[in-house]
């Protein structure tokens, strides 16, 4: 996975190339000057550090002073930080910082709008790999901003067996056994789960054992109170599909361990926000 100063990088390289022709045209190597970020809406803030290290990268010199931590909420017209230094600097930093900030606060503010939805309840809402490619880091980040929980990072950490695996496997028992398999073989510390998609599978999946979790794809409200009373605590439960805002409470409070929804990442609004020069000198 790339990490921070990686992702970076490349974007810097993406955005600046080999010039900023328009500040170097217009501005003097020795101006100086100020810019705040300011929030045009209410919601969660998320990626205060990912913009302290694109300034950091652009020009070590800048002042950069966070007034918000990730995570907190904001209103509209907060400032939620400042840089002082080179205004060419500043300026070549200034798209970047945004465009990390808009999409995350947009993630961070979404999740939040559901970890408050399901606040008292005994339940931990999780995101997906359905992620920006090469920004999965900085969206499982915002996630945790709101509140979430990161499901598994990549294909890496976790053997997750979905309907196409058991398929191409040949059923049920036979995925659950050749997972067991390779993780006995490979000397792996992973956990299993397992998708099922109505109660035959569920009651096969019962059957077989040998998993950790299991994930209870579209089943109905009432449907999934019952597939939680029939796990009765043996395995996690997670619960997948079509959850929205107006759903996941009456979702969460049939006991189930988990709420996956891959719209935390990828049905995003950013959150607006802008760059205002302040003084220069």
């Amino acid at each position: 996975m790339l990490q921070l100063d990686d992702i970076i990088l490349k974007a810097i390289e993406e955005d600046i190339g080999r010039c900023d022709h328009t500040s170097e045209a217009l501005i003097p190597d020795t101006a100086v000057g100020r810019a705040e970020l300011l929030v045009k809406e209410d919601g969660t803030i998320s990626g205060i550090a990912v913009a302290k290290k694109v300034f950091e990268k652009i020009d070590p010199d800048l002042k950069f002073i966070g007034l918000y931590d990730d995570g907190q909420k904001v209103k509209r017209g907060d400032i939620a930080f400042t840089i002082d230094g080179k205004s060419k600097s500043i300026l070549g930093g200034e798209r970047l910082a945004l465009n990390f900030m808009q999409r995350m606060s947009g993630i961070a503010t979404n999740t939040r709008k559901v970890t408050d939805l399901v606040k008292g309840l005994n339940v931990k809402i999780l995101d997906t790999r359905k992620t920006t490619p090469n920004l999965r880091m900085l969206e499982k980040d915002a996630v945790r901003h709101g509140g979430g929980y990161n499901h598994r990072m990549g294909l890496y950490d976790m053997i997750m067996i979905k309907d196409n695996h058991i398929d191409f496997a040949g059923g049920i028992r036979q995925a659950i056994t050749a997972a067991n398999d390779y993780i006995e073989k490979n000397e792996l510390d992973l956990k299993i789960e397992i998708e099922v998609r109505d109660f035959r599978e569920l009651k096969e999946v019962l059957n077989v054992g040998r998993i950790d979790r299991i994930m209870l794809d579209n089943f109905t409200i009432d449907g999934l109170r019952t597939a939680v009373s029939l796990i009765d605590g043996r395995y996690e439960t997670e619960a997948s599909g079509g959850i929205t805002l107006e759903t996941v409470r009456s979702y969460a409070e049939t006991g189930v361990d988990f709420i996956s929804i891959g719209a935390l990442t990828h049905h995003i609004k950013s959150l607006d926000m802008s760059l205002k020069a302040v003084h220069h000198f």
